[in-house]
Formats: structure tokens, C-alpha cells, sequence
């Protein structure tokens, strides 16, 4: 507590102008929350979450994809978050169909294998986190009653995104701590922003958010890493290798944002008898947004969630209107939780 103290001093003494920093990480933002750290900062110090929920960026159309799974009779195995997020008619938690919560890609094989009769299907989400996993099940030669629909996403594409608009007006970036264990932080080296790769801890966040400072104080731009007791500059090689020999990155939308040029992984084409979409010929189409949610605009770091009329109202954890109040990395849900709501 002594070093989180003598960290938060300096930021104090740091900070003489109104900066606000984004970080992409949903582990971060209850991290955050739950610690208090955003009262303790100092006045001009803003932290704002981006779009670091891999359940709230995952648009209508792929629930959509999912529910039509679900009505054809197929068994739907996710990860329990994704069962509330609303699609344009439901969610798969109220579609009535078989839909089961695992823990990972492995407990969707293991059903598959249990069930040879039924056609099986795991919606996987997920950043680069998830990815090598779900890689390595593909080249493991899973039953061929089995397959994926797959939803992943990568991170620096949408950073890219954020820096091209300039709509949030961010002067550095908390990298996410768990993307950056498996992708290392070379590929961010590109951005011209200050950037910390930062643990979970308050002192790691703290931390982070000094070196930040001390960067724009300085006028440069770099990426430190505050984490080095689980993160590399190259990352984990092989698990890197493990994605891009299974997957290959295209342009794909983000709920909340729009088509973003290559930032999604679909399955290469030797591995299409495993694609969901390919083999049940699921179409995943745009749809428009049509509630008073600002999941969008909160995903984009361009608004906090109590800016919008729906939270803590009609939109709570136990009724969720948009995807950032389901996820327990959704950024409403954790200000529900853990922080006070505004009248």
C-alpha cells in the first residue's frame, strides 16, 4: 500500500493538465472499480474504457448467427457471458433451444464426442487471448459433428480505428495485460500515443498510469512494459505461430463501431469443415441499432456509462438492454456494481 501511495503522489505531481487515457481491458475496468481507483486520481487524470469486452463488441448479427443455430436444432455450446447479450430477437439464454455454458473450446469437443448424432456448435469468442486454444482444438482433429462460429477479434486493428478518428481525443493507452501475454507489444510500437502494457493489481494500474504521464510529460511515445513478470516484448511465439496457422485475419464489424479492415479471424480454408457458417450456410448480416443503449458510444471511450438514461433503470444486470451491462468485462455492469450511480 506504501508503493501504491508513493505512486499516486508522484501522479499527483505529475499531472497539471486535463488528460485522459484509454485502456482495453475489461479485467482493468473491474480492476479499476473495485479498487476506487478513479477517486483517488488526480482531478485532470481521465480513464476511459474502450472497447475491451470481447462479449459487448460482439455485434446483433453474430447473436443473430448463434439463435438461428439454435431454431435449426443444433446444439450451441459458449461461454456463459454471451448468454444474455440481445441479438435483434432474443438472446441465446431465452431462445429455448439446447444451449450450453463451457468453459472452453476443449468441454464443446467433449459434448460433441458425447453426442455423435447431434451437430454441435461452439460461438467463440474472444481477442488473441482465446484464439491459440480454440487453434490448437482445430489441428487436435476434432469429430466432424463438430465446429465453430467464430467470433474473434483482434486488438490493434481497433486501436488503429480509435487513433484514425481522434473522436475520443486520447493521449495514451493501457494495453491489455492479457492480450499482451500471448501477442507480446511489438505490434503496437507502430502507434505514435504513449502506451503501457500494465498487470491487474491497483499498484500494476497505478503504475501504468504514471509511466504514461511520465512519457507525455516528456513528449515522447514508446511502449513500456509495466508487467514484465508475464509479458515479452515478441509474446508467446507459439501461440502465436498456433493462430495464424488455423486463422487469417479479415475485415469484420464491431458492435459499436464499423467494418474495421482486418480485424477479425475466420478459419483458413483447409479447416472450412469446421466452419459454422460454411457448413450450415449462415449468413451474418448488419443490423441497425434501434434501443436508447450507448453501449456503442461507451465502447468508443466517448461516453461513461451513467450518460446513459438506461443505466441502473431499465437497463440493469438482472435486465440487460445492451451487451456492456451482460459481460463481467462489460464496463455498465462494473460500474453497477461497483461504483455509485449517478441520479
Amino acid at each position: 500500500m506504501a508503493v501504491g501511495q508513493d505512486i499516486l503522489n508522484t501522479l499527483h505531481a505529475l499531472v497539471d493538465r486535463d488528460l485522459c487515457l484509454m485502456h482495453i481491458c475489461g479485467t482493468h475496468e473491474a480492476s479499476i472499480a473495485r479498487a476506487g481507483i478513479r477517486s483517488v486520481l488526480p482531478p485532470h487524470l481521465k480513464i476511459v474504457m474502450g472497447p475491451g469486452c470481447p462479449v459487448c463488441i460482439t455485434p446483433q448479427g453474430e447473436i443473430d448467427a448463434a439463435l438461428t443455430l439454435v431454431e435449426r436444432g443444433y446444439i450451441v455450446a459458449t461461454y456463459g457471458d454471451l448468454l444474455r447479450v440481445p441479438g435483434s430477437r432474443g438472446s441465446l439464454e431465452s431462445s429455448g433451444g439446447d444451449v450450453r455454458v463451457v468453459q472452453g473450446v476443449h468441454k464443446a469437443v467433449e459434448i460433441a464426442r458425447r453426442n455423435p448424432e447431434a451437430d454441435v456448435v461452439f460461438v467463440s469468442v474472444g481477442f488473441e487471448t482465446t484464439a491459440p486454444t480454440v487453434a490448437a482444438t482445430m489441428l487436435s482433429g476434432p469429430p466432424d459433428n463438430f465446429s465453430i462460429l467464430s467470433c474473434h477479434r483482434l486488438v490493434p486493428p481497433a486501436m488503429q480505428w480509435l487513433l484514425e478518428q481522434g473522436e475520443a481525443q486520447l493521449h495514451g493507452f493501457v494495453l491489455p495485460g492479457h492480450v499482451c501475454t500471448v501477442t507480446g507489444y511489438e505490434e503496437y510500437e507502430r502507434f505514435p500515443v504513449p502506451q503501457v502494457v500494465a498487470g491487474f493489481e491497483p499498484e500494476d494500474i497505478l503504475l501504468g498510469l504514471m509511466m504514461i504521464v511520465r512519457q507525455i510529460r516528456e513528449g515522447v511515445h514508446r511502449v513500456d512494459n509495466a508487467y514484465p513478470r508475464a509479458v515479452r516484448r515478441e509474446g508467446n511465439v507459439k501461440a502465436k505461430r498456433l493462430i495464424y496457422e488455423v486463422f487469417e485475419p479479415f475485415d469484420v464489424e464491431w458492435r459499436g463501431f464499423p467494418v474495421i479492415a482486418k480485424s477479425g479471424l475466420r478459419l483458413r480454408q483447409e479447416f472450412e469443415q469446421y466452419d459454422a457458417q460454411k457448413k450450415y450456410d449462415i449468413a451474418i448480416r448488419h443490423v441497425d441499432k434501434h434501443s436508447a443503449c450507448i453501449c456503442d458510444r461507451v465502447l468508443r471511450g466517448v461516453a461513461q456509462p451513467q450518460d446513459c438514461r438506461l443505466f441502473g433503470k431499465i437497463c440493469t444486470p438482472r435486465t440487460p438492454v445492451g451487451p456492456c451491462m451482460v459481460s463481467h468485462e462489460g464496463a455498465c455492469k462494473i460500474r453497477h456494481l461497483y461504483e455509485a450511480r449517478r441520479k
